[in-house]
């Protein structure tokens, strides 16, 4: 359905309205998600965390995985007697579930009034106004190959020293297991000046920390733009007032020589890096379509290895993948073994509509795949643990994000490395990067103590 625009502007009354909205899925997704707070706030609207008082209610989506899809529906049974009870309340879900099932979600949940796509974000004002105005269902789902001057450029309301920063949209891998070409798609890159305008907004808004992020960053400047992404890189590590930056995600095929040797020529680039493999097995990486071998990707994770022994290298690897062997599995254990990654995003392969893998021979049953996640999170979780441990006694630099949820006596921060640390201080040092002795270790966390020197996190 087209937006349109209604005679008066029934959301230009300057009363302030509450929105809640709830966040599935990655980096993209949070990030979008800010961007819509920021498009959101021109119209009076502030964040609650509380979803019974809020005016609207929006869901951003994520579709990787089926799991995922499912959370979103479960989240929108529990708004419907809010829906009853308020006929006001305005219920939205945006993302990726958004995208590929368009106005098929406003049929077949009655009580939700705009579905938006992420290439549409910008356009949030817009669909209430046609809802309130003119009481429709909006679905604003269509895909651009450009990006609208005013889609992105704003700076996400993050209210803390860390920050995501698209520089890109979209996918042009088509891995066969895939959804987001479909849900996000064709590769387009925003021009280098307007994200290093965003950077030097985050910097004066007090963001110390950028994590440049798209589907696949190491395809930036493919396609002509002024830079490429290692320069871009460069360029927001020299805005003043950032303290680190980070990058995700990158494909393995495209991770080039040039990025990984400034690891070693740029000293505010995190030596941290995630590089999926998704599988040891080449004949499943073929199927896969990732457009690179086993050996392929391991000469990239040595290199990175052999030149900065601090590097730390995670992934993401799916099990159960149709047609995979035990000797596949096998391949994967064993390259999990060689690598030893800090840690892994590990997941059951789960067919996901309109993908070539959905109609592959040799779908596996659900108990072999389950098997096979236990056996992979199980190694996987013994060689974090030994890493962690190792830490122990150490000097490492944290950025102090601020007190800590689980503890608001303490604070928390993180290292180069991005291992989460958690220590007592004597004032909020909120923004600063200091001296942390390392005196325990946990599965996900760090336990510290503030000193003055510091050595590399290894």
């Amino acid at each position: 359905m087209s937006l349109m625009s209604p005679g008066k502007d029934i959301l230009e009354d300057n009363a302030e309205r509450l929105v809640y909205l709830e966040t599935f899925g990655c980096q993209m997704n949070e990030n979008d998600s800010g961007r819509m707070l920021s498009f959101l706030k021109d119209i009076k609207y502030i964040q609650t965390n509380t979803p019974e008082k809020a005016d609207l209610i929006i869901i951003n989506t994520c579709s990787i995985r089926e799991k995922a899809e499912h959370k979103v529906y479960s989240a929108l049974g529990r708004f419907k007697t809010l829906k009853r009870d308020n006929p006001g309340l305005v219920i939205g879900v945006a993302g990726c579930v958004a995208q590929q099932n368009g106005g098929k979600l406003l049929k077949r949940v009655p009580y939700l009034d705009i579905v938006i796509g992420p290439h549409n974000i910008h356009r949030i004002g817009d669909a209430l106004r046609e809802v309130k105005a003119h009481s429709r269902k909006v679905a604003a789902v269509r895909l651009k190959d450009v990006l609208d001057p005013d889609e992105y450029g704003r700076t996400a309301l993050w209210g803390g020293v860390k920050a995501f920063v698209s520089i890109m949209r979209g996918c042009d891998n088509f891995c066969s297991y895939c959804i987001v070409p479909y849900t996000r798609g064709s590769e387009v890159s925003r021009k280098s000046a307007d994200i290093i305008k965003e950077v030097r907004e985050l910097a004066a808004g007090g963001v110390k920390e950028v994590t440049l992020i798209g589907q696949n960053v190491n395809s930036y400047g493919r396609r002509g733009e002024d830079v490429t992404f290692p320069e871009l890189l460069k360029c927001a590590a020299g805005v003043a007032g950032i303290e680190r930056v980070r990058f995700v995600t990158s494909h393995p095929r495209d991770t080039s020589v040039h990025l990984m040797d400034l690891f070693g020529e740029e000293e505010k680039l995190c030596r941290q890096i995630h590089l999926p493999v998704q599988s040891g097995s080449d004949r499943v990486l073929g199927m896969m379509r990732r457009g690179y071998t086993r050996g392929e990707y391991l000469e990239k994770v040595f290199y990175l290895k052999d030149r900065y022994p601090d590097m730390a290298v995670t992934s993401d690897v799916i099990v159960g993948f149709p047609g995979e062997t035990e000797e596949d599995f096998r391949d994967t254990m064993g390259l999990i073994r060689a690598v030893r990654f800090e840690g892994i995003f590990s997941f059951m392969y789960s067919p996901r509509p309109g993908t070539d893998a959905e109609k592959l021979p040799g779908q596996l049953p659900f108990e072999v795949k389950s098997e096979r996640l236990r056996v992979l999170q199980e190694e996987q979780r013994g060689i974090t643990e030994e890493k962690m441990a190792s830490l122990v006694g150490k000097t490492v630099k944290v950025l102090i994000e601020g007190p800590s949820k689980a503890d608001p006596g303490e604070y928390t921060g993180r290292t180069p490395c991005l291992k989460a640390v958690n220590l007592p201080l004597a004032s909020d040092l909120t923004g600063t990067v200091i001296d942390v002795s390392v005196v325990g270790a946990r599965a996900n966390s760090l336990r510290g103590a503030h000193k003055e020197r510091s050595l590399l996190c290894s």
